[in-house]
């Protein structure tokens, strides 16, 4: 037996699968479970530690987004604290937990704590809103083969002399909310600045090799500007980079110009997926469709992108390409196969007949494989054209 759902008492084992719906699952039967993933009930939180297996590898827990709903009152929380608190972790290598991110989830944080301080060199993963105490992130950070990382707390406040001296070699990288965010770029700033001649890795060696996917996420107030995408820069080989920065109420957060762009385009030539901002209908950003050009060019690899770029004069933004001195040199390098141009939607576009054609020309040229851009208005007549142009 290598898998059980505990939700339902569920059981995968090879090519068959039994639903079992028991009050009580007898003692026992599962010594050589590999991975688990429990729906946290009151009816069968009691039986959890029978799932308990000391071979577990994988565990997977939801706990209700509402805790008065699914029959999990809250003066259960400390059975399951203490369930959490007896998970095995010898052979431990991934740990995720869904639910909300409210009050019971910090409950829960010294019993999940505990867990991770418990976990070794062979723990890979970690996503869970629950916060973790000092201690624990300090010993996640010392895991050598740790891969994966939600992170939705800012790290300890560690004085010069006694910062973190490793980084683990992450893959993928969540940071969650505006002040965590800020919170880990200032530490790795530090531990860039503080690194001394005489070490022989730097603290950010291995993740500036490793790190592939970055995401950040819930950022309501959170500008784009340089001092958010200046420290991504350091992470050449990603391969996915998701800045989900929304704006509101027609203020543009999108702060970034063409430069900018291009600056980021060159720190990240691995791309394979590229948001940055949430596109609005504000019009009022500094970036044009002339930093879509350099993009195309740096991230070869590029398939998915999305990117405020102001479209109030797109026509005579796109027949100013050929003449930016600043873009001479790319025009006849390869470009991008560029499949999906995200948010086109909520960008507000004007175009008359000729505007249409001189834009769907532009597009094409930097971008040979674009897919039709979403969108109504103009939008859509922009997409026709594309099409009728490639089939000539």
């Amino acid at each position: 037996m290598r898998r059980v759902d505990v939700g339902e008492w569920p059981i995968l084992g090879g090519d068959t699968f039994l639903k079992l719906r028991l009050n009580s699952p007898p003692s026992g039967w599962f010594p050589a479970l590999r991975a688990l993933r429990w729906h946290i009930r009151e009816n069968n939180l009691p039986y959890a530690d029978l799932f308990f297996s000391p071979h577990l590898e994988e565990i997977y827990i939801i706990t209700p987004f509402s805790w008065d709903a699914w029959g999990v009152p809250l003066g259960i929380l400390p059975a399951i604290a203490s369930a959490f608190s007896t998970l095995p972790t010898s052979n431990l290598k991934s740990l995720v937990t869904h639910g909300r991110t409210g009050i019971p989830c910090a409950y829960l944080m010294d019993s999940l704590s505990s867990v991770v301080m418990r976990c070794g060199p062979s723990f890979t993963r970690l996503h869970s809103p629950v916060p973790l105490s000092d201690a624990a992130v300090n010993h996640l950070m010392q895991l050598p083969h740790l891969s994966t990382w939600v992170i939705r707390k800012p790290p300890p406040s560690y004085s010069s002399l006694f910062l973190p001296l490793t980084f683990p070699p992450l893959e993928t990288l969540m940071i969650l909310k505006d002040g965590v965010v800020r919170g880990w770029f200032s530490l790795f700033n530090r531990l860039e600045e503080g690194v001394s001649t005489t070490q022989e890795v730097a603290p950010l060696s291995k993740v500036k090799q490793s790190l592939k996917a970055l995401t950040i996420k819930y950022l309501p107030g959170l500008t784009a500007d340089t001092s958010l995408a200046s420290p991504i820069q350091r992470f050449r080989n990603l391969t996915h980079l998701d800045v989900d920065i929304d704006c509101h109420e027609g203020q543009c957060t999108f702060k970034l110009n063409n430069d900018d762009v291009t600056e980021l385009a060159v720190a990240l030539p691995r791309l394979e997926s590229f948001c940055f901002g949430r596109t609005c209908r504000s019009n009022t950003c500094a970036t044009t469709v002339a930093c879509l050009l350099p993009i195309s060019v740096h991230c070869l690899g590029l398939q998915v992108m999305e990117i405020h770029f102001n479209t109030t004069n797109i026509v005579e933004d796109f027949k100013g390409i050929p003449e930016d001195p600043r873009l001479q040199h790319l025009r006849s390098l390869p470009r991008c196969q560029l499949r999906s141009l995200g948010g086109c939607y909520k960008m507000p576009l004007i175009l008359d007949e000729p505007g249409v054609e001189t834009v769907a020309k532009g597009m094409i040229d930097i971008s040979p494989s674009l897919r039709r851009p979403g969108g109504g208005g103009s939008w859509v007549e922009l997409a026709d054209k594309i099409e009728e142009l490639r089939e000539m």
